[in-house]
């Protein structure tokens, strides 16, 4: 569906520039936070980074774990992101780090900058740091502890990565500007002390460095040429620079600012998702309905149709808020070449074909994709009671309704035309069987005779349906910016999960494999759920509508312009 050649954008233009100026390398990385799980907004920072490192023979992308907070990160969430990417189809090829596996060079650095007279330990509490700091329009105020000596500072942080002080009672920050109007380079700390085990150092560490500290200088030691952050990290591109410089590193990386991806009708903001988890509003971090990785690949998006979506929408400096219609529109595409086709009722309603023998049985044969005879064909069985969806069926069918009513002629697929003779009805009046007959020489659904009928319905066999369990899948939320809502809470989709649990599928697909996806004909794209299918209890989920629904209803009913600020 691609034409796998990477959208031109800024980013790539300053490469470009860079390689034109003499520098060979181009190396870049991936650095995120193992306190979660990854979703779809990391997927283009991912897709961007990986992306250009593979355009060049000699590109390389480090996938980095910012290991910074032990409070927070756990080996659970390390092993998810890496399961994760490559699913997406990204490699790093041994080039797998962690930020917390340059600790003692970080550490061997901060000695520099305290012997330099441009750190000190401050032994101020969190909340009179904080006080200090100043605001927008304010100048902060310097800590008693700004003029302590260099020997005194570096002693005392000697002492702090000895485990000599409790926890929070002291910090090392560096000494630059308490009056910059660049509220990040008002002494930022760099170390703080934490008495936690970390998932990949264990014990050896109790003080641990802030991501602003660690950032440029794993850069650094890595080579990173290109060290590419979304755009609320622009402020703090002149912390990155001043470090490197006070260091006196070469070559130094060059930090640049893209705009992150903001989808509508979803939430992206790691805390909004926890309280959704927590508050059991969703089934895990692996609900289909969740814009997780995980919940993505569980309800059965192709990870070639994220991939698309990332490349199409491209990457700028303007932040905008992308329609998920866009993200659904890959998945179909993607899904659309590659799904092969069956057939699935929801709700069946019985239909009995009066001059078809009682006691015959006969397979039928389908094609597996309409458009690519590689997908093979598939055997359907068929006897004289099938299954039909209820809603193609009107006793007393109103104005543009072409499907199944008393006297009307109907193409079953892969079949027979029939035609309604009667319905059954039971005490409550609800249409509990319906009668037809069916014309034998129109085998495969064509009459010899030339005539058309509008309506083609899907169907099982009665005999050899196999029951299955069908959830429906919509949006989250209901409104198309829920951040913006007062109460998130109460912009949930009520109908963002549908459960059917007596649906009917073709035989074959009782064994369907977890993770497989199929198009049931005029119902949607669906895939075998990977938690919850068993052989013989398939449980499918969908993964898109056949067409953009929410398309429809915007243009019934627009919504007021909105715009989103950087960083919201």
């Amino acid at each position: 569906m691609s034409d796998d050649a990477p959208a031109r954008d800024f980013v790539r233009d300053i490469v470009e520039a860079d390689r034109a100026s003499g520098a060979l390398e181009v190396v870049t990385r991936f650095p995120p936070e193992p306190n979660g799980y990854l979703h779809i907004g990391h997927v283009k920072s991912a897709a961007l980074n990986f992306g250009i490192a593979a355009e060049y023979p000699e590109g390389r992308c480090y996938l980095r774990f910012d290991d910074t907070n032990p409070t927070r990160e756990s080996e659970e969430y390390v092993e998810s992101m890496k399961e994760d990417l490559r699913w997406l189809g990204f490699s790093w090829e041994g080039r797998l780090t962690h930020a917390s596996d340059y600790f003692e060079d970080l550490f061997e650095l901060a000695l520099r900058l305290v012997r330099k007279g441009k750190a000190y330990v401050d032994d101020q509490g969190p909340e009179e740091i904080r006080a200090s700091r100043g605001t927008l329009i304010e100048p902060g105020r310097e800590s008693p502890s700004r003029q302590r000596a260099t020997e005194e500072n570096e002693d005392l942080l000697l002492r702090m990565r000895a485990g000599e002080f409790p926890e929070g009672s002291m910090v090392l920050r560096a000494k630059i500007d308490m009056a910059s109007p660049n509220l990040n380079l008002r002494d930022p700390v760099m170390y703080r002390i934490l008495h936690r085990p970390h998932q990949n150092t264990g014990r050896r560490w109790c003080i641990y460095p802030m991501y602003d500290w660690a950032h440029g200088q794993c850069d650094y030691f890595e080579g990173v040429t290109h060290s590419l952050c979304t755009l609320e990290f622009e402020d703090h591109r002149a912390l990155y620079d001043w470090f490197l410089a006070a260091l006196e590193v070469e070559p130094r990386p060059r930090q640049y600012e893209f705009a992150r991806l903001n989808l509508d009708y979803t939430v992206l903001s790691k805390r909004t998702l926890i309280r959704l988890v927590d508050a059991g509003h969703v089934d895990g971090w692996d609900d289909p309905r969740m814009p997780t990785l995980r919940g993505m690949r569980r309800r059965g998006y192709p990870p070639a149709a994220i991939r698309e979506f990332c490349r199409r929408i491209g990457v700028t400096r303007k932040d905008s808020v992308v329609e998920m219609g866009s993200l659904e529109h890959c998945v179909r595409a993607e899904l659309d070449a590659a799904a092969p086709r069956a057939m699935c009722v929801m709700d069946p309603l019985k239909l009995v074909i009066v001059n078809y023998p009682e006691d015959r049985e006969e397979t039928l044969s389908a094609p597996n994709h309409p458009r690519n005879p590689e997908f093979g064909r598939r055997e359907l069985p068929f006897s004289r009671e099938i299954w039909i969806e209820r809603a193609d069926f009107m006793a007393e069918p109103a104005p543009g309704f072409f499907r199944l009513a008393p006297g009307r002629e109907v193409r079953l697929r892969f079949a027979w035309l029939v035609t309604c003779i009667d319905y059954l009805c039971d005490d409550a009046g609800e249409v509990r069987e319906v009668r037809c007959t069916y014309d034998p020489d129109t085998r495969g659904g064509s009459a010899p005779d030339g005539r058309k009928v509008k309506g083609a319905l899907h169907w099982v066999c009665a005999k050899r349906s196999a029951a299955a369990e069908v959830r429906l899948f919509d949006r989250l939320f209901t409104v198309a910016d829920p951040a913006a809502s007062e109460d998130l809470i109460s912009v949930l989709n009520p109908e963002s999960r549908r459960v059917v649990p007596n649906a009917l599928v073709e035989a074959n697909l009782a064994e369907a494999s977890p993770g497989a996806f199929y198009q049931f004909e005029r119902q949607g794209y669906f895939c075998a759920d990977a938690v919850d299918s068993a052989p013989g209890l398939p449980v499918f989920n969908r993964i898109v509508t056949l067409r953009d629904t929410w398309a429809r209803r915007r243009q019934a009913r627009p919504e007021p312009a909105r715009s989103r600020p950087p960083g919201a």
